[in-house]
This record gives structure tokens, C-alpha cells and sequence, in this order.
């Protein structure tokens, strides 16, 4: 199992409130066995609009190429349940998101990936979202023991429910860890149920 205390990395800002899942993942490339690929597929829609209005959509600014902690508004990952939505922004380097509230589902589907989502208020997400489009290049950092996220001259306490900060600090977060760290617990246990004797 693996600890996760601190995330540290450079930031994307996404500006935008109650950006719901089929944002983040449209529902058509959902049809596959396995999340591989999802990651090429986050925000397509938002992406194609962007340029088609001539601009460029953050996750495709080289601005913020190779950053890792995304930044967003209130009401993060709403709609469905879909846990392809979190997996897509893993999968395309994203390690943590800092915004002003996210949905209970995404959350929690976050957390199970070791991605923390830590929520702070709007004036500060807002100044942080400032800074990184200003200066893309800022190390933004967070603290999940110390309940601190820092980025240049910045400080503001995060605000993260008890059991997702213990579970991301003592590395229980990782569910497949810790079954494989008791793997003889889960054989004493298979053993003991008639329908998995062989003989």
C-alpha cells in the first residue's frame, strides 16, 4: 500500500461550475472492456468546441503540458456515476484536483484511484486558477497531512472528509493493497467455502 501525503506538480485551470461527467468523458467511448485509451478521449467535446470558436480548451493549451493537479470550480464530476470519468484524468497524468466542491460519486471514485480532490474556497481556487494561467511554470503543492496548498507566494488551508485523508495517509485508499497485503486471510477464507472445493 502506498502512502499519499503530499502531492506536488504544475497546475491546469479549469474554470467552469457543475462540469458533470459526460464533460469530462463523453458517453460514446465508454463502450470498451477496460479504461485504457479513455485518457485521449477527456473533455472531447469541450476540446472540438473550443477549437472550432477558434480558442484553445485548457487540456489542449501546451501551457499546461505534463501538469499533473488540475484546478476547478464548484460541483466537479456531477451527473452519472461513471468512474470512467476520474480514470480518464488519471490516465492522462493528472494526480490530484483542487476546487471549490465535487460530487459525492466522483469523489469517491477519485479517492479508490489515489487521486485526492480537496476542496478550498472560491476566492482562493479562483486566485490559484489566476496564478497558474499567469505562470504556468508554478509548482503548486499539496499538503494532505499538514491540510495546506501552496503555490508561490500563496497558502490556504484544503478542506478534505476525515476518512479520505486517513485512508490516503495510511495508503488504505488502495483496496487491491490491501487484499494483497493479507492475501492469507482471503485463502484461510476461500478454504472454508464449500463451493470452492475442488474435490
Amino acid at each position: 500500500m502506498t502512502s499519499i501525503a503530499r502531492v506536488a506538480g504544475r497546475g491546469l485551470p479549469l474554470p467552469g461550475a457543475n462540469i458533470d461527467t459526460d464533460r469530462i468523458i463523453p458517453a460514446r467511448f465508454l463502450r470498451t472492456v477496460s479504461f485504457e485509451g479513455l485518457e485521449a478521449h477527456a473533455f472531447a467535446d469541450d476540446r472540438a468546441a473550443a477549437a472550432a470558436a477558434g480558442g484553445v480548451h485548457p487540456f489542449d493549451d501546451t501551457r499546461f503540458a505534463g501538469a499533473s493537479i488540475l484546478i476547478v470550480n464548484e460541483n466537479f464530476g456531477c451527473g452519472s456515476s461513471r468512474e470512467h470519468a476520474p480514470q480518464a484524468l488519471y490516465r492522462r497524468g493528472i494526480r490530484a484536483v483542487i476546487g471549490e466542491s465535487f460530487s459525492e460519486i466522483f469523489f469517491g471514485n477519485a479517492v479508490m484511484l489515489g487521486m485526492p480532490c480537496v476542496a478550498a474556497g472560491r476566492t482562493e481556487v479562483t486566485a490559484l486558477q489566476t496564478l497558474v494561467a499567469r505562470a504556468p511554470e508554478t509548482l503548486v503543492s499539496i499538503d494532505i497531512g499538514a491540510g495546506v496548498v501552496s503555490a508561490a507566494a500563496m497558502a490556504f488551508p484544503l478542506q478534505l472528509p476525515l476518512n479520505a485523508r486517513e485512508a490516503l495517509l495510511s495508503g488504505a485508499w488502495d483496496a487491491t493493497g490491501l487484499l494483497l497485503e493479507r492475501y492469507d486471510e482471503v485463502d484461510r477464507v476461500a478454504a472454508a467455502l464449500p463451493y470452492m472445493k475442488t474435490d
